[in-house]
């Protein structure tokens, strides 16, 4: 059973928090929902879109951090070198900024409409930034 929605643009993805690898990041975003930004194609990372999201602090660390997250992945970089962001993977990704390689939490595993990611990095590429949503399922 899906324990959040994900809606980027008119896609919507059923989705699972990863509470046993990353519980404190799970923690700190459930108490930001529902969580409204909006997602852009990425510049240096591959295949994914991201939610730039300046300076905002989420208090946590790394946890379950990963340089390459998989398609329907969706993790957060805490902020650091480099500014607040969540990424969502749709194809292969080698998580990056102007700054150098990076690192987010794993926190969020998308576990429905998987085969339309491409189409969703395709969405956001050409047709620019789309409103996103995190709600409870």
């Amino acid at each position: 059973m899906s324990q959040l929605i994900v809606r980027v643009g008119d896609f919507t993805f059923d989705a699972r928090f990863e509470d046993q690898l990353a519980p404190k990041t799970c923690a700190a975003f459930r108490a930001a929902m529902p969580f409204e930004s909006q997602a852009v194609h990425v510049r240096w990372s591959g295949e994914a879109v991201w939610l730039p999201l300046g300076d905002l602090d989420f208090g946590v660390g790394y946890e379950n951090h990963t340089s390459y997250p998989a398609p329907g992945q969706v993790i957060l970089y805490p902020g650091g070198i480099s500014e607040t962001e969540i990424l969502l993977a749709y194809g292969g990704v080698h998580f990056a900024s102007k700054m150098g390689q990076l690192a987010g939490n794993h926190f969020i595993t998308l576990t429905s409409g998987l085969d339309r990611l491409p189409e969703l990095g395709k969405t956001v590429l050409y047709k620019g930034a789309q409103k996103v949503r995190f709600e409870a399922a």
